[in-house]
C-alpha cells in the first residue's frame, strides 16, 4: 500500500508518498573537489588485503596497514579521526581500529562475521557489529576508547545486520528467531526487544534513515526481493521498488535522506540502482555486464564510490549521482571504497 500526505517543514508543505525524509536534492556537478573527503579502501597490489586511503580523485594513495593478515571492510568514524575495519586471522575475523593515519592499531573483538554491516554510533564512541559465539550468531557492541565489549542478543537462532538510530538511543537489526527473518528494534543498552515486521517471507539487512523516521529493509514478501521502509513502530511498510532483484547487501541512505543505493542482481550479474524515497522513482545508477558493487555517498550526496570490474580488474570509481562521469581511482584489484566525512 501507498500512503500519501502532506509533511510540513517549518513553512513548507511537501507532498510525499509513504516517508517525509528532506525538502532538496543536491546538485551534481562532473568535477570532484579534490579537497573533499578522503576515501579509505582495501586493496592486494602488495600481495595481501591492507588498508590504504586516497583523495576523492585516487591520489596520494598511503597504506595503513602492514601486517601479514588481511585486512579490509573499512568504515570510519563520525569525525573522520578514526578507521574500523576487519582482520583474518587464520580462520577467524577480528574487529580492529586506527587512527585515520594508521596509527595506534588496537584490536576490539574477535570472531565477528566480516561482512555484516558494522557502524559507528553518530559519537564516535561505539561500534556495533554480529559475532558468533556459543553457536550463536548474534549483535554486540563495543566502546571504542576502553574496548568493553557488550553482548545485545543472546537467542537462538540468528541476529544479524545492526544499525543505529541517529541519537544513538536504539539499533535495528533482522532476526530469525521466531523462525523467519524479521526486523526488530532494542536499546542500546540490550534491553526493549520489539519486534518491526512481522510477515512469512524474508525481511532483513535494516538501515536505519539519517532523521530516524524510517527503516529501510529488504524483503522478498512479494515474490521478489525489493527495497521496503518501515517506520520504527513498526506501522507504515511501504514497497520503494518492484521486481529490482535488490541484493541482501546493505543499502546505503544518501546523507540528506532523500535517496537510498543498492545493489541489483540481473542473473549472474550485479548492478547499482538509487531510488528516490519521495516518489520511488528508480534510476539505474550504475548497469553494465560486469560486477558493481560496494557502494558509499560522498559526504555532500554529489558523488558515489563504488566498485566495478568494468576494466577488466576490479577497481575503485567515483560517480556523479546521478551515475555519469564514472571516474577510475586504483589500477590494481582493490575492495570496500568508504568515502570518509568531511574533516
Amino acid at each position: 500500500m501507498i500512503f500519501s500526505r502532506l509533511i510540513t517543514f517549518g513553512a513548507i508543505c511537501l507532498p510525499v508518498i509513504g516517508f517525509s525524509v528532506g525538502v532538496q536534492s543536491p546538485t551534481t556537478s562532473s568535477s570532484l573537489n579534490t579537497d573533499s573527503a578522503e576515501i579509505a579502501f582495501a586493496s592486494h597490489r602488495d600481495g595481501n588485503w591492507e588498508i590504504y586511503v586516497m583523495d576523492a580523485v585516487g591520489r596520494n594513495q598511503r597504506r595503513l596497514t602492514r601486517r601479514d593478515v588481511q585486512d579490509r571492510f573499512p568504515i570510519w568514524s563520525p569525525d573522520g579521526a578514526q578507521i574500523a575495519f576487519g582482520s583474518q586471522v587464520g580462520d577467524t575475523w577480528e574487529l580492529w581500529v586506527m587512527d585515520a593515519n594508521g596509527a595506534r592499531q588496537r584490536h576490539l573483538y574477535s570472531g565477528i562475521i566480516a561482512k555484516s554491516p558494522r557502524g559507528w554510533s553518530r559519537d564516535g564512541k561505539r561500534i556495533a557489529f554480529t559475532a558468533a559465539a556459543d553457536g550463536n550468531v548474534d549483535v554486540y557492541i563495543v566502546n571504542v576508547e576502553t574496548s568493553q565489549v557488550t553482548r545485545l542478543t543472546s537467542t537462538p537462532g540468528e541476529d544479524r545486520d545492526p544499525s543505529w538510530s541517529p541519537d544513538g538511543r536504539h539499533l535495528a537489526f533482522s532476526s530469525t528467531r521466531d523462525g523467519n527473518s524479521e526486523i526488530y528494534v532494542l536499546r542500546a543498552d540490550g534491553s526493549d526487544v520489539r519486534r518491526v515486521t512481522n510477515n512469512l517471507a524474508f525481511d532483513g539487512v535494516p538501515r536505519w534513515s539519517p532523521d530516524g523516521s524510517a527503516i529501510a529493509f529488504v524483503s522478498d514478501r512479494d515474490g521478489a526481493q525489493d527495497l521496503y521502509l518501515v517506520r520504527p513502530d513498526g506501522q507504515d511498510v511501504t514497497r520503494l521498488t518492484v521486481g529490482a532483484g535488490v541484493t541482501k547487501d546493505a543499502s546505503q541512505w544518501s546523507p540528506e535522506g532523500l535517496r537510498i543505493v543498492f545493489q541489483i542482481a540481473r542473473g549472474e550479474n550485479y548492478d547499482i540502482g538509487v531510488v528516490r524515497v519521495s516518489d520511488r522513482r528508480l534510476t539505474d545508477f550504475v548497469n553494465s555486464s560486469v560486477y558493481d558493487g560496494m557502494y558509499t555517498w560522498s559526504p555532500n550526496g554529489k558523488y558515489l564510490a563504488l566498485l566495478s570490474g568494468r576494466d577488466g580488474v576490479d577497481a575503485a570509481y567515483t560517480a556523479d549521482a546521478d551515475g555519469q562521469h564514472m571516474r577510475r581511482l586504483t589500477g590494481t584489484p582493490s575492495l570496500n571504497p568508504e568515502w570518509g566525512p568531511q574533516r
